[in-house]
């Protein structure tokens, strides 16, 4: 059971049952995004990468075949762990809160699949981008890849049970207070778990007054993975492009 709700990222993300619940994600289609992103950032071979909230470094790793040199950090002790395997001359892992910069600069900073919008105040998620500005070389470009607020709140499926190896997830999703909650509970081998994550439902409004804040500029917004037009109704993603 999470007792410090203020952080329920740090007990959720470093348990196994996280990727468990989560290992069916599209590594196909996050292949896809990885190739549209690098095109049209217009990345070449020595660029270096920073990927914010990389969790066990999926889409790190993947960049890093394509020939990058990409740094991952991610809060989850146990996610760095874990990717630290893979770990090779252009591919590193750190434990790293988003909030402060790191001491490097990059061509590009990347924060994807909605690593964003955990905090219960402004100011963190203010800071996160003021830390991505900061770590942006001069020419360097930040993504934020986000759910789409009207979307996903338009398209939510209040409950569900997800089995993944044995284990029946049992999943509650709500908008309350300006976040989406989802509400996580199951058994294991005679023990009841409950968690629950919680994500600001931030609109590109809400994102463009954070931009103006930390003094970046925003380029470009799409609305999926194959970099398509931005839709406030339809689109699936709410994909930011800035400097």
């Amino acid at each position: 059971m999470i007792k410090d709700t203020t952080q329920w990222y740090k007990s959720w993300f470093d348990t196994p049952f996280y990727h468990i619940l989560y290992k069916d994600r599209n590594q196909h289609e996050a292949q896809r995004f990885m190739d549209n992103l690098s095109k049209y950032l217009n990345l070449t071979p020595d660029s270096k990468i920073l990927d914010l909230a990389c969790g066990r470094g999926r889409h790190s790793k993947y960049l890093n075949s394509l020939g990058y040199d990409v740094t991952g950090v991610d809060l989850s002790e146990n996610s760095i762990a874990h990717a630290k395997q893979f770990e090779t001359e252009k591919l590193h892992f750190k434990v790293h809160d988003m909030c402060s910069p790191c001491e490097e600069e990059f061509d590009a900073v990347l924060n994807l699949f909605t690593s964003f919008g955990y905090f219960d105040n402004d100011e963190n998620n203010l800071a996160t981008i003021k830390a991505i500005k900061h770590n942006l070389n001069t020419y360097g470009l930040g993504v934020i890849d986000f759910m789409n607020k009207d979307f996903v709140v338009s398209n939510l499926v209040p409950e569900e049970t997800k089995t993944m190896e044995g284990i029946d997830f049992h999943l509650k999703r709500y908008l309350k207070d300006g976040y989406v909650f989802k509400d996580i509970s199951f058994s294991y081998e005679g023990q009841e778990y409950k968690f629950q994550e919680r994500v600001k439902a931030l609109s590109l409004e809400d994102f463009e007054s954070l931009f103006e804040k930390a003094d970046v500029y925003l380029l470009d917004v799409f609305g999926d993975y194959n970099l398509r037009k931005f839709y406030k109704a339809s689109s699936e993603r709410l994909i930011m492009i800035f400097k």
